[in-house]
């Protein structure tokens, strides 16, 4: 059986943010310390943390982190 292509398939397949976009949203937040706790909060939510390599990405998601922290400390 082919799998379904109608609306309600592409709606479910993008309802739930990626592990990226979810990685963002949790450090753009204020309310995660690094890496540690965005890594402990999806693998809660249930998203795969594979997506979640590289020293790049890290950096990014660190610095977001402590930026929103500080925003939200002012």
């Amino acid at each position: 059986m082919a799998p379904d292509t109608g609306a309600a398939y592409h709606e479910a397949m993008n309802s739930r943010p990626t592990t990226l976009e979810r990685a963002f949203a949790l450090a753009k937040s204020g309310e995660y310390q690094g890496m540690a706790d965005i890594r402990l909060q999806l693998k809660a939510e249930g998203y795969t943390l594979s997506q979640l390599e590289g020293r790049t990405l890290t950096r990014q998601l660190q610095a977001l982190c402590v930026a929103a922290r500080g925003a939200a400390e002012a």
